[in-house]
């Protein structure tokens, strides 16, 4: 079997990498593409050195999978020759999320979506495959009418870059001096930033519009109603995001906690509150501080925390194509 990966080089890609070596995906052969400023870069993988190139179409062709992590522009220029190709492309951009006849999956709750595809699968939005996650155990109880969600997202879901710009800012003001920021809108050292994504017409950006129209996808509810704010603040990995949900019968704080308990890839926190630094670089959701909503009979409040560059990104791609493999024909 072979592998291609789009942007290797960067959070996403290196990732990617790292997770087919831990879950021990069955690669014979790894193609690592990217920018022909990393061409020659050397990435290594279940103990082999791989030299990245740049992406053409005869290096294209061959592959059976095809995982991106490049921007919507770059997706969308390499769709037609991933198509070509006759590789199955899991693209991590959302250049094609919304689109009819691509598969938008979680591999743990809508699965069997993958199987569906047409030669591309979508991987969703990191914050909300990270909600979905500690929500699709309460869906299974009683069916989400409505969620209202704060994120609080990690400087790792503007890639390499915000990372960097975060050490840049602690370390200039640390020393007293000052640091431009260019990936943020603002300091993002010792602050938050309500302001993730493009400004749309209805106060919303597109980040925070991401939970109700790619929820609705994944979790097979057309009529799913999602008001969210997404938060930018100072940590590294890993985001957290609190959700108030609304089910069409009351569920109890027991069965969500049991149902939460007993779903893959969910870890229930009892003992103490879930932080971002607990499950940094880990594939699993941390899901804790399950309470009752106090306005609405049927709410629920939920806290959870996941790591954006893996079970956010990178992981979940790695999940899919593992998933298609355990159930080909």
């Amino acid at each position: 079997m072979k592998i291609g990966i789009l942007g290797a080089t960067g959070a996403v890609g290196r990732q990617m990498l790292q997770c087919i070596e831990e879950r021990q995906i069955p690669a014979d052969e790894i193609r690592v593409f990217a920018s022909k400023r990393s061409v020659g870069k050397k990435l290594f993988c279940n103990g082999y050195e791989l030299t990245v190139e740049e992406a053409t179409q005869d290096r294209l062709n061959g592959l059976d999978f095809v995982l991106g992590a490049v921007s919507n522009a770059l997706s969308k220029k390499f769709r037609p020759m991933v198509e070509k190709s006759g590789a199955i492309y899991i693209d991590n951009s959302s250049a094609f999320r919304q689109e009819d006849g691509v598969p938008l999956v979680v591999p743990e709750i809508n699965g069997a979506d993958a199987l569906k595809n047409h030669g591309v699968i979508a991987n969703p939005n990191c914050s909300t495959a990270i909600t979905l996650m500690a929500l699709a155990p309460i869906n299974n109880l009683s069916k989400i009418k409505t969620i209202n969600a704060c994120t609080y997202q990690a400087v790792s879901g503007a890639g390499m870059g915000g990372i960097e710009e975060l050490k840049g800012e602690v370390d200039a003001l640390e020393k007293g001096e000052t640091y431009e920021p260019k990936v943020f809108p603002g300091q993002i050292a010792f602050n938050v930033i309500a302001n993730i994504g493009s400004p749309l017409d209805n106060g919303y950006t597109t980040e925070e519009m991401k939970m109700q129209n790619e929820g609705r996808k994944i979790l097979h509810l057309p009529d799913l109603k999602v008001t969210c704010t997404c938060v930018r603040v100072p940590v590294y990995r890993s985001h957290s995001i609190s959700a108030t949900v609304v089910t069409e019968e009351p569920v109890a704080i027991a069965d969500a906690e049991k149902a939460i308990a007993a779903f893959k890839g969910d870890v229930l926190v009892t003992d103490k509150t879930p932080t971002p630094l607990d499950n940094s670089d880990k594939d699993d959701v941390y899901v804790g501080r399950i309470r009752r909503d106090l306005t609405n009979p049927n709410g629920l409040v939920v806290w959870c925390t996941g790591d954006q560059i893996r079970k956010g990104a990178a992981s979940n791609a790695v999940q899919i194509m593992e998933y298609l493999l355990d159930h080909q024909a």
